[in-house]
């Protein structure tokens, strides 16, 4: 005879939680673009530039606003886009944009960067299929 503890109907739990998770739908013709800088864009190092998103068919919301056809803005630098489905990283390469805002001010070290934004839910996961933009090279010097 088997004996279950408390604890192990919670850890089971929290185990097959993530297996219930729904995808978050992306509507239909949502269309993400970095509006500045363009593709190619030269600019000057040791100066900030403003990188502004623009986006059609979506709304924008805060983080934690469960609002359909709404996300927030993620800027990837120098990155790839993160795995479809799991939350989206918070670091130096994964700037959340959790209040809605829809540009920002970025100061990057000489050299050539990438940069592509990505829509996240309210739980910081891409809608499915994930709506991103098309990644972009600058060159700062």
């Amino acid at each position: 005879m088997y004996k279950v503890t408390a604890a192990a109907v919670v850890a089971a739990i929290l185990l097959v939680a993530p297996a219930f998770a729904q995808d978050t739908p992306a509507p239909a013709g949502a269309y993400l673009y970095i509006g500045w800088p363009n593709d190619g864009q030269v600019l000057p190092a040791g100066r900030p530039f403003k990188v502004w998103f623009g986006l059609r068919n979506m709304g924008v919301a805060p983080k934690d606003v469960d609002f359909p056809n709404t996300g927030h803005h993620h800027l990837l630098i120098d990155t790839d886009l993160p795995p479809a489905g799991q939350e989206i990283p918070s670091d130096r390469n994964h700037l959340h944009f959790g209040a809605g805002e829809t540009e920002t001010m970025l100061e990057l070290p000489p050299g050539k960067h990438t940069l592509q934004l990505l829509m996240g839910d309210h739980k910081h996961i891409s809608h499915k299929p994930p709506v991103h933009s098309k990644k972009i090279t600058i060159t700062v010097k």
